[in-house]
């Protein structure tokens, strides 16, 4: 496949009241430019024609992981922490693409050479604003953020490749139609999806690479997502699929662009690491090149050809600016901006328009947090405001009261308590012999918050807020286990594929256990410890076990969930949790907080 350039149609001017500080964190490789280079674009003239200085500054701005949220997100998932000049940290709200768009405008002010690029998960799991419309008002957001190029991230696959091709190209969606009366446009921007094949045609279903071009220079973005997609992302959404790996995909199109005469490449993956801190201006490069970060991106970047110069990574929700060797042991600038548009970096590649190629040594990059202290760029303002009409009549529905926050983060979370609750209370509508609930911790996208987004009222849970929390549309369903598997259930949270990222199931009232930090693999789950309703589990009993169709399937490295027996399909999950909401709380006896107590932390 060729390369091809995707001009956009619009680069337009902005005037702006607010500007804010920048709030920073600073990654640079170690060594300047010649003291004899300029990296500025010259103007003048010599010889009847525009001549330019050897070394051009090319801006890129990347982000990740936006999921659909256009309005700040609510909670802990729309704040960050900064790390203070004496040690301590304070947190800052975050996010929202009315003010994501003020800071990415502001940014490019004064670069000519300026990319925007993304590293997946734009769509999928989104609030309703957005995952109501199957994510139409999100790809008019980035159209308008003038977005230039992203890489696939698993999210894309929720509904599908045909759902995905449907963003990319436009067209109204097969089943819902049209929600205005215009038809949906697509994306101005091209997916990337080098490392995804059609099982037939052994061939990438969208464009594996793009190539940026202004005048004399050309940088290329190779996109892959991560090679256990399909590990994470429901049978249907990746059937037909083939996922490759991440390090192969990308050297092989690097080899592809140089061939076409593109030696500045950039990597889009949407696999990411685990830095050591969670504050994001922490100094990832301290005390050496990517000792802060641990995770698969640490041996991804370890292993792809040197002749790729920059990484824009994703998918854990991480902020990081990291430089991490390449094979040949140079070190190349490694990124990440968090989730949900609450940061963005801004690195500068310096390009040598000698040898077409980035001067590595004068690669710069730091993230940025998206203040709300900045003015509302009156687009995302417009966009909002008519897909929320549209929105109303459906999400402002009130179907329950809560006493106070209730938190979806930590090991065991109050939230995924109440959600595990509310499955086994709807599993036992379906079969009274239901006796437990599983939820995976990655279905919980948001807290419940006890301040009011809207007129409804503090304490109110709103049909928009439950969609926030559960936007997947899984079913909830019902299998057998035996006690031996069920067992076996609760130590795949902690080995296997999990291991090293331990994903804790959210369990249901009666089902008790102690997890020991301090022992390693599947021993950190105390066998003799499990037990359900104070009784000891017994291996050889069946237990009839609610949960998700995804983890029905043995979803988030959980085999032995795709081995139950007897299945029985029920309604969608929001569904569940809006019949819980409302059978057990009302204005006057809200629901409060679950304690969070049923897992016995040992650390």
């Amino acid at each position: 496949m060729s390369a091809t350039s995707h001009q956009h149609r619009r680069r337009r001017t902005y005037a702006f009241v607010a500007t804010a500080a920048a709030l920073a964190t600073a990654g640079a490789l170690a060594a300047a430019l010649p003291a004899t280079a300029s990296a500025g674009e010259s103007s003048q003239k010599h010889g009847g024609g525009d001549h330019f200085s050897r070394y051009q500054d090319v801006q890129l701005l990347s982000f990740n992981d936006l999921h659909g949220n256009l309005e700040p997100p609510a909670g802990s998932s729309g704040r960050v922490t900064e790390l203070q000049a004496d040690g301590t940290t304070k947190t800052i709200d975050a996010g929202g693409v009315e003010y994501l768009a003020t800071h990415l405008r502001q940014a490019r002010e004064g670069n000519k050479y300026s990319i925007t690029a993304a590293g997946g998960d734009m769509v999928g799991a989104s609030p309703l604003i957005s995952g109501l419309f199957h994510d139409e008002p999100t790809i008019d957001a980035l159209n308008k953020l003038d977005l230039d190029v992203t890489s696939v991230g698993n999210h894309e696959f929720d509904e599908g490749p045909k759902e995905l091709a449907r963003l990319q190209n436009g067209g109204c969606h097969p089943t819902a139609g049209c929600y205005t009366d215009k038809e949906f446009e697509g994306a101005d921007f091209p997916y990337l999806a080098a490392n995804v094949l059609d099982e037939k045609t052994g061939k990438p279903i969208l464009k594996p690479y793009w190539v940026w071009k202004k005048r004399d220079v050309k940088v290329g973005f190779i996109g892959v997502t991560l090679e256990d997609t399909p590990g994470v992302v429901s049978a249907e959404g990746v059937k037909g699929l083939k996922f490759k790996d991440e390090v192969e995909t990308i050297n092989k199109y690097a080899k592809v662009l140089q061939r076409q005469g593109v030696k500045s490449i950039v990597a889009l993956i949407h696999e990411g690491g685990l830095p050591a801190s969670g504050a994001y201006n922490y100094n990832c490069d301290s005390p050496g090149a990517g000792d802060g970060i641990s995770g698969p991106i640490a041996d991804i970047a370890k292993n792809i050809t040197p002749s790729v110069d920059a990484l824009v990574t994703g998918h854990t929700h991480a902020a990081y600016v990291c430089t991490i060797p390449d094979p040949s042991g140079k070190p190349r600038m490694v990124t990440s901006a968090a989730s949900f548009g609450r940061l963005y970096t801004d690195t500068t590649l310096t390009y040598d328009r000698f040898t077409g190629d980035i001067a590595r040594t004068a690669v710069k990059s730091a993230n940025h947090v998206v203040t709300r202290d900045v003015a509302k760029a009156p687009d995302m303002t417009s966009l909002i405001s008519q897909w929320n009409t549209l929105a109303a009549p459906i999400g402002n529905r009130a179907i329950g009261h809560i006493s106070a926050d209730i938190p979806s983060s930590g090991t065991e979370s109050p939230l995924g308590d109440l959600i595990a609750d509310a499955q086994l209370a709807y599993g036992k509508e379906l079969d009274p012999e239901a006796d437990l609930a599983l939820m995976n911790p990655g279905g919980i996208r948001a807290p419940l918050t006890f301040a009011a987004k809207g007129a409804e009222g503090d304490g109110v849970v709103t049909y928009a807020e439950g969609f926030t929390v559960q936007p997947f549309s899984n079913t909830v369903n019902l299998q057998d286990l035996t006690g031996a598997q069920l067992v076996q259930v609760l130590k795949e949270q902690v080995s296997g594929t999990n291991a090293a990222s331990p994903k804790i199931l959210q369990i249901s009232s009666g089902l008790t256990y102690t997890l020991d930090l301090t022992k390693s693999g599947a021993d950190r789950v105390v066998t003799d410890s499990i037990k359900l309703n104070g009784a000891a589990i017994n291996p050889t009993a069946t237990y009839r076990v609610a949960m998700n169709n995804f983890l029905a399937g043995g979803g988030d490295g959980f085999p032995t969930l795709g081995q139950g027996t007897n299945d029985l399909v029920g309604t969608d999950d929001l569904t569940v949790l809006e019949k819980f909401l409302t059978a057990n709380s009302s204005a006057t006896n809200p629901i409060t907080p679950p304690k969070a107590d049923r897992i016995t932390i040992v650390s």
